[in-house]
């Protein structure tokens, strides 16, 4: 297939994250269960850098084109320099780190935990962590799009922050899907967001509390597949959207990836089906590229991993499918 690659040097252990630079589009991070943060260059096909953790790593971001940061199991903020690398420890959380957003417009870390918390952060600062807020529930996914950070949560809760004002949400809301959040991203627009349930199930929601925003939101079914007149029904792992058309992709434990257009409500492509369940995926910054992490994702047990596949990270060139139709250019 030469519409995309396979990374040489994969994780030996289930990807958890896949993330490119903000300003290189063939710089990819991919954090793993095997403990380490590994640093490629994506048309070179090479691993530049790898990261050692003590315990598994569940979250990774870049900062700029030569600084990263990753959490996960092992409760530490790290800041990984990707020239030198040298590794240092920012803070820490009272329980694991689940996801990650590094805010260009505030030069500030956002970490969200399963201690409760959504913490702040500046490398540069004497005093690293710069703030921590509680919440209600554990921190299962956030995103970020210009100031607005969405933080999904255990119990389906989600808060909408403003960052620079964060004693307490704009917003609070119940998820608009009946279980369990696995997935969020918001839209590079700025207008809302899409989340993603365990129960195969996507939701697009918007930021503007007024009923006729309100009225625009929908969710839909979608990873599943009905065998031998039996319907199987997996998690929608990762979402994320187009850098310039607002299209999103999603991935999930059936081993497909779709791109949709929400305000057409129309999915524009399945891609072909990889031999495992998709963890995660990332646009690069030019919207050119799709990374997809391909690993177990558990939903079998001690079971399935016995005959799970090895893990994998492709690299997908990506065309017209992400566009919506009719696109003439905003």
């Amino acid at each position: 297939m030469a519409d995309q690659i396979e990374l040489a040097s994969p994780p030996c252990d289930s990807v958890s994250s896949v993330r490119f630079s903000p300003n290189h589009p063939n710089h990819l991070l991919v954090s793993s269960w095997d403990t380490t943060v590994r640093f490629y260059d994506v048309t070179a096909n090479e691993q530049k850098s790898k990261y050692d953790h003590r315990a598994a790593v569940l979250a990774c971001c870049f900062s700029d084109s030569t600084h990263a940061f990753s959490g996960g199991l092992d409760t530490s903020v790290r800041e990984l320099d990707l020239q030198s690398e040298r590794v240092s420890h920012l803070g820490q959380h009272s329980d694991a780190i689940s996801c990650m957003n590094y805010s260009r417009e505030q030069n500030t870390l956002i970490t969200g935990s399963w201690d409760r918390t959504v913490r702040f952060w500046d490398s540069r600062a004497s005093n690293t962590q710069q703030s921590s807020h509680e919440l209600p529930e554990r921190v299962y996914s956030m995103d970020l799009v210009n100031n607005i950070l969405v933080v999904a949560m255990a119990s389906r809760l989600f808060h909408i922050y403003d960052i620079r004002q964060m004693d307490a949400p704009e917003q609070a809301r119940e998820s608009s899907l009946k279980f369990m959040t696995r997935a969020l991203a918001c839209m590079s627009d700025g207008q809302g967001y899409a989340t993603g349930s365990v129960e195969g199930r996507i939701a697009v929601e918007y930021f503007d509390p007024n009923p006729q925003a309100q009225e625009k939101k929908y969710a839909f079914k979608c990873h599943r597949q009905t065998i031998d007149d039996v319907d199987h029904v997996w998690p929608v792992n990762a979402l994320a959207f187009h850098p310039v058309y607002s299209t999103f992709a999603s991935a999930g434990s059936d081993g497909t990836v779709s791109i949709w257009d929400h305000k057409s409500k129309k999915r524009l492509r399945q891609y072909q089906k990889y031999s495992a369940p998709v963890p995660s995926v990332a646009f690069n910054c030019e919207g050119t590229k799709l990374a997809v992490g391909v690993s177990y994702t558990w939903e079998e047990g001690e079971e399935g991993a016995k005959t799970a596949e090895l893990p994998a990270v492709f690299v997908r060139n990506v065309g017209d499918e992400v566009k919506p139709k009719g696109w003439t250019g905003s």
